[in-house]
């Protein structure tokens, strides 16, 4: 077959004569296709060499469903590989398959929400279940099974931990093995697009993590692919001297590398082309730009791969979302790549989650800093107020040395009064902040302990603690202006005017445009005392609805069910405003107002 007419792309690729097979393997002597097609034998389907150190065969005996690998002769032996492009494996030290890419998308037409409406569910694919076989992990299949949770909860975005194949059944994801398979475990790639598919038929997007700061190191066919390596590293896919080391493993990807560039971002456009994915969150993107994390020692060709990830994304499918979690409180991950930045559309953001964890977390009211709540909820990196996702917890904060809130709150009474009133507290502040709220799997039924990859979801929580799940139920109702009154959380602009350190007392107004409809006030108690007839500044004059009352006995049986009501902003300067009104709030509650 001439240069003319040969097929492209990378791996294996199905068409309508038989299954064209490309690899990258520049040290290579010979290399050649076997499989179950040809009984794996070396000899009958030698690859040609092509230019730059790729190698291609064309193999009509070939068949979707085979089984595969690439057999290559090198100056350290033969080596049998698993496809670094491999769609579907039969596990992580098992073959490659031929992949039928082909799926019934029909109908699929769904499109993300806007940033400022979107309220994110992070879940692990592998304990969101109800399974009392601790062999057996979940599945996608698992997933569907609580997508009518999901959706009556109100979340329009699910975001998934890794799903592509890692080493044995069990893991947090960030181990990965093969980068273009996913996980067998979970149900591989028909089950992931079938889960797709029934997610947006439900309204919810679909985003994935990702994890590009290092491979592996477990089941990594990709180390020393054809033999050759520098200082005993990982070979062509890998750097090969200190800018290898990772807290992980010493198997950074070599950024500089342009194949090893293409592979990344080919990894990407597949996840968005093939399995109709909304948005990707990049894991650790500070070990990517940066040798030791901190930033001190630059890699200036990681910060341009994800500019080109980014602009590749930007233009190809302008409706989807990159996440970043880099962690480092860097403005320029979010600032478009034209002004010199990475071109994240937003970044998890821990100016946000420390200090409000801490907020709830502080035993003693008087040592909680109103203060630092204030900076957490007008932060901003850019000029945009949703290029931070803001949460209380995620599977870092809830493991790793730390717990789900409820359980920071109260170690030997995580179910008790203070746990559900203070990390609803968090949860308030979470949907009510600027930034794209996000809840992680098991929150809204005051899930506790911590994460691990070996236990599921106790989903009897959710009968249990219906009330809670109810709380965070209206909390993201009012979050997207589901009723058409509270637009102002949807809206770039915040301002704390009201912070009393000694009664521990904030209030702060949200709003887009403005005016009824549109403001909204919310004020929160971070103190054990009740506050009756307490004097703030509003906004607006007139009539103001309680939206919201978190002290509502209907979310708990023994919340105190303070009675607050609707209220009536008068003439009278306070807070810098020049209307007033007096609310009554209960202990560690937050009410939420709107006209």
């Amino acid at each position: 077959m001439s240069n003319e007419t040969r097929i492209k792309g990378m791996g294996s690729i199905l068409h309508a004569q038989g299954v064209a097979f490309r690899l990258w393997a520049p040290h290579a002597q010979q290399v050649s296709v076997i499989g179950s097609f040809n009984n794996w034998d070396g000899a009958s389907h030698p690859m040609q060499a092509e230019e730059h150190g790729y190698w291609y065969a064309n193999i009509a005996e070939a068949h979707a469903g085979d089984e595969y690998k690439f057999l290559l002769a090198t100056t350290k032996g033969e080596l049998k590989r698993i496809d670094p492009y491999a769609r579907e494996v039969t596990n992580s030290v098992g073959n490659a398959i031929v992949h039928d890419p082909s799926f019934n998308w029909q109908g699929d037409d769904f499109h993300l929400a806007p940033w400022n409406e979107l309220v994110i569910y992070e879940l692990h694919v592998g304990t969101f279940n109800d399974q009392e076989d601790d062999n057996q992990p979940g599945q996608f299949s698992s997933v569907s099974a609580r997508l009518e949770h999901l959706k009556k909860l109100g979340i329009n975005a699910i975001q998934i931990m890794p799903v592509g194949e890692f080493a044995g059944e069990r893991s947090w994801g960030y181990n990965p093995g093969h980068i273009f398979s996913v996980e067998v475990a979970y149900g591989g790639p028909l089950a992931f697009k079938q889960f797709v598919k029934r997610a947006h038929q439900e309204g919810i997007a679909v985003i994935l993590d990702v994890v590009y700061n290092h491979l592996g190191p477990g089941d990594l066919d990709l180390w020393q692919f054809d033999g050759w390596s520098e200082n005993n590293r990982g070979g062509i896919y890998f750097y090969n001297d200190e800018r290898a080391n990772t807290p992980w493993a010493e198997s950074r990807p070599d950024y500089g590398r342009d194949e090893v560039r293409r592979y990344l971002l080919d990894n990407v456009l597949m996840w968005l082309e093939e399995y109709h994915i909304d948005g990707l969150r990049f894991d650790c993107t500070q070990f990517i730009h940066s040798i030791d994390g901190s930033g001190a020692q630059d890699l200036p060709e990681g910060w341009s791969l994800l500019q080109w990830i980014n602009s590749e994304v930007a233009q190809k499918f302008p409706d989807r979302i990159t996440i970043a979690e880099d962690m480092q409180n860097n403005r320029w991950l979010t600032k478009d790549v034209g002004a010199g930045g990475a071109g994240f559309g937003s970044q998890w953001d821990p100016m946000f989650v420390h200090p409000i964890r801490q907020a709830v977390i502080t035993p003693q009211d008087e040592q909680r800093s109103l203060a630092a709540i204030r900076d957490a909820l007008c932060y901003r990196y850019n000029d945009d107020a949703f290029d931070r996702v803001v949460y209380s917890e995620s599977h870092d904060e809830v493991a790793n040395g730390k717990a789900r809130v409820p359980q920071e709150i109260s170690p030997d009474d995580p179910k008790g009064w203070y746990a559900k009133k203070r990390s609803t507290l968090a949860a308030a502040m979470v949907c009510t902040a600027s930034g794209i709220p996000m809840l992680f799997q098991g929150q809204e039924f005051l899930e506790g302990g911590w994460f691990r990859d070996t236990v599921p979801v106790d989903w009897d929580q959710d009968d249990e603690f219906h009330g809670i799940v109810r709380l965070y139920r209206d909390l993201i109702r009012l979050r997207r202006n589901s009723n058409g009154f509270t637009r102002g959380l949807c809206g770039q602009s915040t301002q704390v005017y009201h912070l009393h350190e000694e009664r521990k007392i904030i209030a702060f107004h949200r709003w887009d445009k403005g005016g009824p409809a549109d403001d909204v006030v919310i004020v929160a108690n971070f103190s054990d005392d009740a506050q009756d007839s307490y004097v703030i500044g509003f906004p607006a004059a007139g009539s103001w609805k309680l939206r919201f009352n978190s002290d509502w006995r209907g979310y708990n049986d023994d919340f105190n069910n303070h009675p607050s009501t609707d209220i009536i902003a008068e003439s009278g300067a306070c807070d810098g405003l020049p209307w007033q009104a007096a609310v009554s709030i209960g202990p560690y509650s937050v009410l939420i107002f709107s006209q």
